[in-house]
């Protein structure tokens, strides 16, 4: 009952706050129209394939099998094309992802915390807009987010009694993250090794029904059966060994891009340059103007550079491979000219991009949120996003401090993601939302810590003056 007490209120906030994001912020676009596709053909020809404006359908691997299998459950139990039920079903996922996160902590917390951390760690996941908004639209987010929590907590959960329950809770979790997207890998790579470690130093004391071996050759079957099924239809169907999606999301033949992404990487640092170039190439007008001024090192360059732009935008804005050749070219120039600022500064100002930059990608708020003159509303609100999702960092941070049991795998996740983000050449702010699960449970810990403090010191002040 007493725990009924806390828990309830909180998820309640929680429902309340979904179900607003829901009302207000649901869209079916892009990803999802793509994900949505293929579970469409799932259930009417049995095909891993998309359509074309014309009604054929042609097979595709540039998007992982989780997610489109996600959304034909639901379609299958709703009704076709029906986004807004499986949007209902992450809202509930989430919730039950916020319920595994308390206990997470209080399992790694140290005792004299464990409950206040679960209580803070569960108003800290429940109350979040930034994840909320993504479980309430039909993207992978919010079942990745559910993922992690499961996988985190059954690494707990096996850390404190080994057994089949949580080896195979955690192989489902962490198969379906990377099933879901091709980053969800990591979250084996990050948490896995603490399973290991496990077993290592209590090898002597853990008896498990089958022995030891046998559970690791059945988790570990399990999660590659999926992966070599996918990759032999791959095979069969393309001729290509592709055990997860291409890094750029093409079908076999077709062009990667690889000198318009060289070139842009060579500029990029926010995702303003994101929405308004990146993503319009090819398919629309590449706008000069729009690009920033380190995008040119010199008045040769920018020139060469509008001839490009305009030879791209009279072909029907198509990137041809010449064109491609060209940008290419382009970008060797200035890998060449400025090493340090295209593989250190630029890869390094992304990263902290997506980590700081207020998280309002959903919300109908303009990109030039900054510029106060022009929105008075829209800025004050995204500057109180940005201290929201500081607060949120510096609370994590603060608990890493602290170091709760297993700190240093939920470390080892945002550092491996982190360094993985180094990589990418469009910013967005959601790629480093995978790492709020850790941050809900460092934080609720941290900010636990910090009340008691707080109560301590104003219980000690009066104590003090009831004695003066």
């Amino acid at each position: 009952m007493r725990t009924a007490l806390w828990v309830l209120p909180a998820l309640f906030a929680g429902a309340l706050l979904r179900v607003w994001m829901l009302r207000h912020f649901y869209e079916v676009t892009g990803d999802a129209l793509i994900y949505g596709g293929i579970a469409k053909n799932l259930l009417l020809s049995g095909r891993y394939a998309l359509t074309v404006g014309t009604g054929e359908t042609y097979p595709t691997l540039i998007r992982l099998p989780g997610y489109p299998f996600f959304l034909a459950t639901s379609f299958k139990l709703f009704g076709m094309e029906n986004y807004a039920s499986a949007a209902w079903v992450q809202i509930v996922l989430d919730l039950v992802g916020c319920l595994l996160l308390a206990d997470f902590a209080r399992r790694v917390a140290p005792v004299r915390l464990s409950r206040g951390a679960a209580h803070s760690t569960l108003w800290l996941a429940a109350l979040c807009p930034f994840t909320a908004v993504y479980a309430a639209n039909p993207l992978t987010e919010g079942p990745t987010l559910f993922v992690i929590a499961l996988a985190m907590w059954c690494t707990a959960k096996f850390q404190e009694r080994p057994g089949w329950p949580a080896a195979l809770g955690f192989t489902f979790a962490v198969t379906y993250a990377a099933l879901l997207r091709p980053d969800g890998a990591l979250v084996a790579l990050a948490f896995a090794p603490a399973l290991i470690v496990t077993l290592i130093r209590r090898k002597e004391s853990v008896r498990v029904p089958g022995g030891l071996v046998k559970m690791v050759a059945v988790c570990v079957l399990l999660a590659v059966t999926p992966f070599a099924a996918w990759t032999w239809r791959n095979w069969i169907m393309f001729r290509v060994i592709e055990p997860l999606a291409p890094r750029y999301a093409t079908d076999p033949g077709e062009s990667a891009q690889a000198g318009w992404i060289s070139w842009v990487k060579t500029w990029t640092l926010d995702f303003v340059s994101t929405y308004e170039v990146y993503w319009n190439v090819p398919g629309d007008t590449l706008d000069i103007s729009k690009l920033p001024a380190r995008a040119f090192d010199s008045p040769e360059q920018y020139a060469e550079t509008a001839a490009l732009a305009n030879d791209y935008n009279n072909s029907g804005e198509s990137l041809t491979p010449e064109i491609d050749a060209r940008f290419a070219k382009l970008a060797a120039e200035r890998y060449t000219a400025h090493p340090l600022r295209s593989h250190v500064l630029l890869p390094v100002g992304r990263v902290v991009d997506m980590w700081l930059r207020p998280r309002v990608e959903n919300l109908p708020i303009d990109l030039d949120w900054w510029v106060y003159k022009h929105h008075h509303v829209e800025t004050r609100f995204s500057w109180f996003y940005a201290g929201l999702n500081a607060f949120y960092v510096l609370l994590g941070i603060a608990g890493l401090f602290l170091r709760p049991r297993m700190w240093q795998w939920m470390l080892a996740y945002m550092v491996l993601r982190s360094a993985l983000l180094l990589t990418v050449e469009a910013p967005e702010a959601r790629y480093t939302l995978e790492c709020f699960p850790m941050l809900f449970v460092l934080g609720g810990i941290s900010l636990y810590r910090l009340m008691n403090w707080v109560l301590l010191s104003v219980l000690n002040v009066k104590a003090s003056e009831g004695r003066g």
